[in-house]
């Protein structure tokens, strides 16, 4: 009798994982939300770059700490980097 119980509760939690990863992949194609390009200038050197996210405000802080990673060494010049003012600061709704 342990056997088929077994067997079923494996099916079950088969099928709920796979539920689950068909959420997972289906969230991420169907992201409703918005993209930003931020750009900055820091020390001479400059970047672009863009990201996604549900919450423009995420998505721009996001694409700001991007830049600066890319631009700055440390701790104190990525700081001072996230507080340069962006040349370049876009969003726009994802359809």
């Amino acid at each position: 009798m342990a056997a088929p119980r077994r067997r079923t509760l494996s099916r079950l939690a088969l099928a709920a994982l796979l539920l689950f990863m068909g959420l997972v992949v289906w969230r991420t194609f169907h992201l409703q939300g918005v993209r930003c390009e931020v750009c900055i200038t820091h020390n001479g050197r400059s970047q672009c770059r863009s990201v996604e996210g549900e919450r423009e405000e995420d998505a721009r802080q996001a694409a700001v700490g991007n830049v600066c990673a890319y631009l700055s060494s440390g701790v104190t010049d990525g700081m001072a980097c996230a507080r340069t003012p962006p040349t370049k600061d876009v969003c726009t709704p994802i359809d």
